[in-house]
């Protein structure tokens, strides 16, 4: 199984030309998801004993399997937050995963994490960030946040002079479901700011901390860089300026909104991410890599170090000097240089290919919401601050979109899912690939009449 035989020769030949055909592709199709009953019937028990002939296998995957996901990278995939990497990304990815390197330590990467460490400067200079910040890649939101705040609750015990019987985390009512989740296996307690704009003010947190019977408890605040929902920025330099005043570790959850740091119609709405003590961005969502890939990022790299450093006698002989250890800065050890197809893209393509990428993204969005607006049997709900649109179809109730979403997906005309805003079911999209043509948004929007 493990030498290059004629066997493995087809096995390239299959996977490569599979992946070629699957580039080409313009549009990529949505496809949709099947039944477990479907599935069964069609692809059956597909691991046996002996084992199956390559052909076999790969047509099992092209014919059935795939078809029965739906591509998060076509352009007509506006539900959650889509993806649409480049197709240089994409086919690096190949080579990160043919070149077998664990991106755990200098030692072992030390090339791989140089690129990966040029690509964290990119985005540590557009948040302002000192050159000493420095931080890695992980698999996404989820892992950066945890990381993060691990390491801001390990700076505020090293700091204060007594732990509170429960550390807690202030942040906004409108803050990513991951920081809910990671909030709770660290076994802290969230103080939940309730937000009268949809997002997070310095003067709304300051004023909850000050009517908490227990503020001491708080060791960090997340600001929020473009909320999932509504694509709306908390005001990260009202909140960096409380932060400041009370000794907490400043985050900001930025997976979604802070790739818009690259455009200049929009960057200014990020001003006070720069006093940010950790941060994150996923370049899977909006600066156009595969998944699973996101930057994290903190503004004294040894704070996180501590945090997260592992120790043990094999590990003794990658610590033997100044090197940059990416496993010093998340919970994990064993790390995939996940980085690696994002700098392949901004080294090919240049940084100002992202920025105009991202300003076009910018303005489908603002055509939808002009179109929706203009729409005399529909409702725009809120002018997008980045790229997610929402809007309500007067007089629909949660069953009708519900029933309008699936009807979407199953004509191939988009995929869009609605969700809920004060109560409220609406629709809503979300405009990341920028070559999303105008009459997507029109055949949406003539589905709803």
């Amino acid at each position: 199984m493990h030498r290059f035989d004629a066997e493995t020769e087809e096995i390239a030949r299959l996977c490569l030309d599979y992946a070629l055909d699957r580039l080409r592709l313009d549009p990529v199709p949505l496809d949709e998801p099947e039944t477990f009953e479907a599935l069964e019937a069609r692809a059956g028990q597909t691991i046996s004993a002996t084992g199956r002939s390559p052909e076999e296998v790969m047509a099992l995957f092209g014919e059935v399997l795939a078809p029965a996901c739906i591509s998060s990278d076509s352009p007509r995939f506006l539900a959650f937050i889509p993806e649409a990497p480049t197709k240089a990304s994409q086919l690096f990815d190949v080579v990160v995963s043919a070149s077998a390197i664990v991106g755990s330590s200098w030692m072992e990467a030390s090339g791989a994490v140089y690129a990966e460490n040029q690509a964290l400067r990119w985005i540590s200079d557009l948040a302002g960030l000192p050159t000493g910040a420095g931080g890695c890649f992980v698999s996404g939101g989820s892992a950066a946040n945890l990381s993060a705040l691990v390491a801001g609750r390990e700076a505020a015990a090293a700091r204060r002079a007594g732990r509170p019987a429960r550390w807690r985390v202030a942040l906004g009512d409108q803050a990513h479901s991951s920081l809910n989740n990671t909030i709770r296996i660290m076994d802290a307690a969230p103080l939940v700011v309730p937000s009268a704009g949809d997002r997070l003010t310095g003067t709304e947190l300051r004023e909850a901390l000050d009517r908490d019977p227990d503020p001491d408890s708080v060791f960090a605040v997340v600001g929020t860089g473009g909320t999932t929902n509504t694509g709306q920025i908390d005001d990260l330099q009202g909140i960096a300026e409380v932060a400041h005043e009370r000794g907490l570790w400043f985050h900001v959850d930025g997976a979604y909104g802070l790739a818009a740091l690259a455009a200049p119609s929009v960057c200014e709405q990020f001003r006070g991410v720069e006093h940010a003590d950790s941060l994150v961005v996923d370049p899977h969502k909006w600066l156009f890599a595969p998944f699973d890939c996101a930057a994290l990022l903190y503004r004294d790299p040894e704070l996180a170090r501590r945090a997260h450093s592992q120790h043990a006698a094999y590990l003794d002989p990658l610590k033997t000097g100044d090197e940059w250890n990416p496993s010093d800065y998340a919970y994990h050890l064993t790390r995939r240089v996940r980085g690696l197809p994002f700098w392949f893209s901004l080294a090919v393509h240049g940084t100002d290919a992202y920025t105009t990428a991202i300003e076009q993204t910018l303005e489908i969005a603002r055509h939808a919401a002009r179109q929706i607006d203009a729409a005399p049997h529909l409702e725009l709900i809120l002018e997008p601050d980045l790229t997610v649109v929402l809007w309500r179809r007067p007089g629909w109730t949660a069953t009708e979109y519900a029933t309008w979403s699936r009807q979407l997906l199953a004509d191939q005309i988009a995929f869009v899912l609605p969700t809920t805003w004060h109560g409220e079911t609406v629709a809503r999209a979300v405009f990341l690939h920028p070559d999303c043509p105008p009459e997507v948004i029109d055949d949406v929007i003539a589905s709803m009449s």
